[in-house]
C-alpha cells in the first residue's frame, strides 16, 4: 500500500464529489485495507474470499448502496458506489468481487423485479446475508449471449431448467443467480431471465476455476440438471431477458471502467514511490530521464481517464448514458489499466515478476478486464455501429 497521501478526491481536478463522498471514501478505505491486504495471500491460497469478509462488508453499509431504505439498503446516490468500486479498484486486489453483488445483481433485481422478489432479497443481499451471481456465459457462447443454450421450459406453474454455465463469479459462494435461459423458440427474442436458489435440487456446482489471476475470486462451472422454480422466479418478461439485459449493460460496464481507473492510478501510485527509493548505477530510478518520460506518459493518461470516466458518471446520473459511452469507457479504460501495469511492472525490474509485489498481482488481475462485461473487441462493435 502506498504510504504517500493521495490527494483526495483520488486524482485532483475532480469535482463530481462532494464532502460527504470523501467521508465515505475513507470509510471505504480504511475498511478496505485492513480486511483485504492483510488477508488476500491466504484467500488466493483459498481460492474463495470468505463468507464473513461479505458479512463485515454488509455490516459497514459497503453493499448495494443505492437500495432505498425500504429494501433495507442506505439509499444513497451512485457516486457512494462508485467510491466503494474506486476503493476496491485502489486496493490493488481485483479478486474481491463486491461489484457484481451491488452493480449487477441488485440492481437487476431493483429494476425488474415484482414486489415481492425485491422484499425477499434485496435486505439479505445488502447485509451479505446472501451472495448474487449472473449466468451469462456458457461454454459455447462466450460474449454472445444471444446463443444461450440453456432452456427454462414451462411445466404448469413451474420452470424447469437444463443447461450449464462457466465462469461464473462467486459460483462457490453463490446463494442465488440470475440465469439466462431459453424460453421460446431459440433465437434472441426467446431469452428470459430467471432467479434460481442454489438450494434448489438439481441445482449443482462444478469446480472452482483455476486461473490467471484474480486467484481469490470464486469462479465456477455451474450445472441444472432438471431445476424446478415456480414461475414467480421470472425477472421481468418472459422472452425479453436480451433486450433486459442490454439496458443493465451500461451500468456494469461503468463499474468495469471505474475498477480499472483506481487499479491503473494505484500501479501508478506504487510505483512513483518505488521508482523514488530504488537505485541503480548509482542514482535514483526515478532521475532517469527514461523514468520521467514513462511516468509523465501515463500521468496524462490518467488525467484524461477520470476526466471521461467523471462525465460518464455524471450523465449515467441523469439517465443519459448511452451505450456506446459505456463501451468507450470500458475499452479505454481497461486497455489503459494493462498498459498501465505493464509499464510499471517494468520500471519495478526484477522484482516486479515476483508475486509477493503488488504490481505482479495487479499485473495477472487485470488482464480479465479486457474480456469481461464484453470483450474490447465487443466494445468496438459496439461503438462502431453508432457511428
Amino acid at each position: 500500500m502506498s504510504t504517500r497521501k493521495l490527494p483526495s478526491p483520488m486524482m485532483s481536478g475532480r469535482t463530481i464529489y462532494q464532502p460527504e463522498h470523501e467521508q465515505f471514501r475513507d470509510t471505504c478505505r480504511k475498511f478496505f485495507t485492513a480486511e483485504i491486504l492483510p488477508n488476500i495471500a491466504q484467500w488466493e491460497k483459498d481460492e474463495i474470499v470468505p463468507r464473513s469478509f461479505w458479512r463485515k462488508a454488509g455490516e459497514m453499509g459497503l453493499l448495494c448502496v443505492t437500495v432505498p431504505e425500504e429494501y433495507g439498503g442506505p439509499g444513497a446516490d451512485y457516486l457512494y458506489a462508485s467510491i466503494v468500486d474506486e476503493e476496491l479498484g485502489y486496493t490493488g486486489q481485483a479478486s474481491v468481487t463486491l461489484q457484481v453483488q451491488s452493480d449487477i445483481i441488485a440492481p437487476y433485481i431493483l429494476a425488474l423485479g415484482t414486489e415481492e422478489q425485491k422484499q425477499a432479497w434485496l435486505p439479505k443481499m445488502v447485509t451479505g446475508e446472501v451472495i448474487g451471481g449472473l449466468c451469462l456465459t456458457e461454454p459455447g457462447t462466450g460474449s454472445d449471449v444471444r446463443n444461450v443454450r440453456t432452456r427454462a421450459v414451462r411445466d404448469g406453474d413451474e420452470y424447469v431448467i437444463n443447461g450449464s454455465k462457466t465462469f461464473i463469479t462467486n459460483g462457490q459462494n453463490g446463494d442465488l443467480f440470475v440465469v439466462a435461459c431459453q424460453t421460446g423458440t431459440g433465437d434472441r427474442k426467446g431469452i428470459s431471465l430467471i432467479l434460481v436458489e442454489a438450494i434448489r435440487d438439481g441445482f449443482r456446482r462444478g469446480r472452482n476455476l483455476e486461473k490467471l489471476g484474480m486467484k481469490a475470486s470464486d469462479t465456477s462451472e455451474l450445472f441444472f440438471e432438471d431445476v424446478r422454480v415456480p414461475v414467480t422466479n421470472l425477472l421481468g418478461v418472459e422472452n425479453g431477458g436480451l433486450a433486459q439485459v442490454m439496458k443493465e449493460l451500461p451500468k456494469e460496464r461503468l463499474a468495469i471502467a471505474t475498477i480499472a481507473m483506481a487499479n491503473a492510478q494505484k500501479a501508478f501510485d506504487i510505483t512513483l514511490d518505488y521508482v523514488r527509493e530504488r537505485e541503480a548505477f548509482g542514482k535514483k530510478i526515478f532521475e532517469f530521464q527514461n523514468t520521467q518520460f514513462k511516468l509523465a506518459e501515463i500521468r496524462s493518461q490518467l488525467a484524461m481517464g477520470w476526466a471521461y470516466l467523471d462525465q460518464c458518471i455524471a450523465r449515467f446520473m441523469k439517465d443519459e448514458l448511452t451505450g456506446e459511452e459505456a463501451a468507450i469507457a470500458k475499452y479505454s479504460t481497461t486497455e489503459m489499466q494493462c498498459r498501465i501495469i505493464d509499464d510499471c511492472l517494468q520500471m519495478h525490474g526484477g522484482w516486479g515478476y515476483m508475486w509477493e509485489m503488488p504490481i505482479s498481482r495487479m499485473y495477472a488481475d487485470a488482464r480479465v478486464r479486457r474480456i469481461g462485461g464484453g470483450s474490447s473487441e465487443i466494445m468496438k462493435l459496439v461503438i462502431g455501429r453508432a457511428l
